[in-house]
Formats: structure tokens, sequence, C-alpha cells
């Protein structure tokens, strides 16, 4: 598997690398909440490890982005003791575990062996986004069209894949600048119309109906209807 460990502790990352890569797993390491947006927008991960007190976005922030973005990767909370209303306020976020500071290795491992049990009894067609004659595989992170594969960047799967979670919905330019790129929305920039864009060429090439609609002045609209 590949685990991301979202800590700043030297030796909590020592140990945890070490231990895990002895299990046979792959680890990457981030030491903020930022290079670990990065890191998961760019790479599957099977498993999130991560504090809650990191310089720059803090676990709540991050556990609410991974559950937004990438709902089928489970996080593992690993911190110092909590209150109950604080891990309540985790697990509300998007946690889906919490092992307190120091912890026994050993159970790290079954509670990872736990979650990702989990996810292979979920079905296949579960991770299947389909929206029209175009579905997203969201575990291969791939996009197919009328059974034709479609490369998209990290990004603009992403940008695709929440379109579609709110199809037949308006989505604002700002809601999408914040979910998909944890940004305040600028009314100045257009690095949304040119994802806009380069999806739409992508996505409806050779004369596919349109399924991304603008709505001037609103936002976009994922529509599965051709004839709407």
């Amino acid at each position: 598997m590949k685990i991301l460990v979202i800590e700043n502790d030297p030796k909590i990352i020592a140990v945890l690398k070490q231990g895990l890569e002895e299990q046979g797993h792959q680890v990457e390491i981030a030491g903020d909440g930022v290079i670990g947006k990065a890191s998961i927008e760019n790479t599957h991960f099977d498993v999130l490890l991560m504090d809650i007190l990191m310089p720059e976005v803090n676990g709540i922030e991050f556990c609410k982005f991974s559950k937004e973005n990438y709902p089928d990767v489970p996080v593992i909370i690993l911190s110092t003791p909590a209150s109950l209303e604080r891990k309540l306020e985790l697990f509300d976020s998007g946690a889906d575990d919490f092992l307190v500071k120091p912890f026994e290795f050993s159970e790290l491992l079954a509670r990872i062996k736990v979650l990702t049990r989990r996810k292979e009894f979920i079905s296949a067609s579960q991770k299947i986004l389909q929206g029209g004659d175009l579905e997203l595989d969201l575990e291969k992170k791939v996009a197919r069209r009328n059974g034709h594969e479609i490369f998209l960047s990290a990004k603009e799967f992403s940008l695709l894949e929440y379109l579609i979670r709110h199809k037949g919905r308006v989505v604002s330019r700002k809601e999408l600048a914040e979910k998909i790129w944890g940004i305040t929305f600028d009314t100045g920039t257009n690095v949304l119309d040119v994802y806009i864009y380069i999806l739409r060429k992508k996505i409806e090439r050779e004369g596919l109906p349109r399924l991304i609609r603008t709505r001037i002045g609103m936002g976009y609209m994922f529509h599965e209807d051709p004839d709407w």
C-alpha cells in the first residue's frame, strides 16, 4: 500500500517510515498540511496518517479537504490525548480513526488493516462515478467516455469529479476555487476558465454532446442529458 504520513516530529517520522516499510508499504512524508495537500493531489494513497497539530493547515481543515475530495482514502489521526468534543469534531470532519500518542506500532498496523479491509468490501460500482456516457474510476483515477480512456491531470480529474458529484446543480466559481484549489476566489483570475476549457476539449471532442454547461454570472453545471 501507499501511505502518506503528515507529521513534523523527526522521531515519529523515522519510526513510522521504518516500521511501515518493513511491512512492505510505500511511505511518503509531508512535513505540513500544504505539502500533504500537494501530495494527495498528485499521488493516489491507500491510507493517510496525520497529526492534528500541523503547520499551515490544521487537522480539522485537512480532514475536511481529504474527505470532500478523496472520500475513499481512510484517515487515521495520530495525536496526543484530546477531549471527547475534539475527537467528535475530527470524526465529523472526516477522520476514520484516532490513535493516541504514544501508541504501540502493532496497534497502528491493526487499525490500518481494519480500515483497508473495509475498503475492499465496497462494491466496484461504488468506485465508478457515472455522468451520462462519461465515467470516472475513482480507484484508478481514470476517465472514460463511450469506452475511450481520457487522460486527465490530477486537478482536471478533481474538478470533473466535483462537477459530476453535484450534477444538475449550478456550482459557483467561488465554490470550485475553494474546493478544488483551496483558495479564496479572485475575480481577476482566469485559472478556472482555463481548466474548464481544457476539460471540455478532452471530454467533448469529436462532436460529442456537451456535458459541462456555463451559466453566465453564476458558474458551471454538469448535465448528463445532451438535449437539455
